[in-house]
């Protein structure tokens, strides 16, 4: 009995506090630590720095190196005082906290020789602690039920895809038959047609250099008349003054053909003979002769008399009726008609167009352009079942989870709007930014590989190679991943240049929730005495 009482007289000087529930250990101590106070020894610094009389524990003097022996008081500067908070939270705090007029432990045991008003607020503040924990192991209950949903879907897609497959590989083994065969056929009848179409080929290209010759011929004689029409006195020369008597070459329209003017149709030179004028004269001369030769309009027979009196000729002031006969007159710009106008009968004209073959070549062309056809189409039937056996093939060698949870994610786009940019992410695609206010997307990183820690893979995507910077890296967006009962994007922030961070929750990592049940204390049922 005396060894009990001094026992409790002890501890009451170390700065302990005594109730009926708790343990005895000294003010500021966790019950995890209480086997290293004991009264009946000296005191042990928990460092090993030294020993002390255990009187000297909580004695407002720092005595251990790692302030362990001062767990209730502020002495010393790197110590650390245990908030017991019966009914709520246990908590640690720095010893420096202890007695400084603040209430940081919700049970006062901090405060107890300052003249705050501190009082006990643990039972209200576990209750409302384990009202959040409750709701919250409600929400991840229910995101975790929904994930076990997630993963149903997601087996149930897989094992469609792979059904899939095996259908898409026999309908393209049954296409790539079929376009065989159809092959086969188009050879068959192309031979043919190619052999009926030779001759009709030869015919064609014959008609076309008949037609060239004709055309080049056509051009030359109606160069020759030209120059023969231009050249004044028939010399087989052109020069300076024969084109300065001709108002067609006024190029400026000032009434007067200057040497200049004329020099330019004669390529900077004084003379130009036929040679020259065929190969490089005609040519320039062309466009403004003829344009002004459709500019004259012969008179009729029916005008007026005065109507029958042909323009004067450049140069032909002064001469008489006579002289006017021998010179250049109407005959002078009698041309051949242009070429434009070739005077062909509309009915040959629109054969020319649309060719006609005999009715047994015809059959053939018409059997080879129906085998044609019948092999794109088949063609086009091998490729489009090769193209989605591929896109089924890719998504199945996509990563979506330990259990497939992620798989009904692909194919979803889920958005995020701040005040000056939509963002979108498509899972297992892309990840893109809009401006608010304009047009086009950012591409911020296309689909990389899950980025998460060992311990926990599946939290974190990586969306590498979007656009690049300008004077910058290529983006980056980085999605974090959380529980939540619905899959949507919470935020999106620019931590570092072209470094994008997502915030995203889903119940496909939501985990089955522990119990919390248990006697009023800690959230999960704990009190510490």
């Amino acid at each position: 009995m005396k060894f009990i009482l001094a026992l409790s007289m002890l501890c009451l000087a170390s700065g302990a506090v005594v109730k009926a529930a708790e343990v005895l250990r000294p003010r500021g101590v966790a019950l995890s630590k209480a086997s290293f106070y004991d009264p009946t020894r000296d005191f042990n610094c928990l460092d090993g720095s030294g020993t002390i009389p255990f009187a000297y524990v909580n004695d407002d003097y720092c005595d251990c190196q790692d302030g362990s022996d001062e767990p209730g008081t502020s002495a010393c500067p790197n110590g650390f005082f245990h908030c017991t908070n019966v009914g709520h939270s246990p908590l640690n705090i720095p010893s420096s906290r202890v007695n400084d007029g603040v209430c940081d432990c919700c049970d006062a045991s901090d405060e107890y020789a300052s003249v705050s008003n501190c009082v006990d607020t643990c039972r209200e503040l576990g209750r409302a602690a384990r009202e959040e924990a409750a709701k919250q192991q409600e929400e991840r209950l229910k995101g975790f039920q929904m994930r076990q949903s997630m993963i149903e879907e997601g087996r149930k897609r897989k094992k469609e895809a792979e059904v899939k497959i095996d259908e898409l590989k026999k309908e393209r083994e049954e296409a790539e038959a079929a376009r065989n065969e159809k092959e086969e056929i188009k050879k068959l009848v192309e031979e043919p047609e190619k052999e009926a179409l030779e001759k009709y080929n030869a015919i064609e290209q014959e008609r076309k250099a008949k037609a060239d010759a004709e055309q080049k011929a056509k051009e030359e004689a109606e160069a020759r008349e030209a120059f023969a029409h231009l050249d004044n006195d028939g010399d087989g020369i052109l020069t300076v003054a024969e084109l300065q008597s001709r108002q067609t070459f006024d190029t400026n329209r000032d009434g007067e053909v200057t040497a200049e003017e004329a020099k330019f149709y004669l390529r900077q030179e004084e003379t130009m003979d036929l040679e020259t004028f065929l190969v490089s004269g005609w040519p320039m001369m062309r466009p403004t002769y003829k344009m002004d030769q459709r500019m004259f309009v012969p008179p009729t027979t029916e005008a007026p008399a005065e109507a029958l009196t042909p323009p004067p000729v450049p140069g032909s002031e002064g001469k008489d009726e006579g002289d006017m006969e021998e010179d250049d007159g109407i005959e002078d710009y009698d041309l051949p008609e242009d070429d434009d106008a070739e005077d062909i009968p509309k009915e040959e004209e629109e054969e020319e167009i649309d060719q006609k073959y005999d009715e047994e070549t015809q059959k053939l062309v018409d059997a080879a352009n129906k085998a044609r056809e019948d092999f794109d189409e088949a063609d086009r039937r091998v490729r489009d079942l090769t193209r989605e056996l591929r896109s089924l093939e890719e998504t199945q060698e996509k990563d979506y989870g330990p259990e497939e949870e992620f798989r009904v994610m692909d194919g979803d786009c889920y958005e995020y709007t701040d005040r000056e940019y939509t963002y979108r992410l498509c899972p297992f695609d892309k990840a893109v930014q809009k401006p608010k206010s304009g047009h086009g997307e950012i591409r911020l990183g296309q689909w990389g590989e899950w980025s998460g820690p060992e311990e926990d893979k599946y939290s974190r995507m990586k969306y590498t190679s979007g656009q690049t910077c300008w004077n910058g890296p290529a983006r980056s967006a980085d999605v974090h991943i959380y529980c939540g009962v619905e899959t949507k994007l919470t935020g999106v922030t620019e931590p570092n240049r072209c470094e994008y961070l997502f915030e995203m929750t889903t119940p496909a990592v939501c985990t089955k929730p522990e119990d919390i049940s248990g006697d009023e204390g800690t959230p999960h049922g704990h009190t510490e005495l």
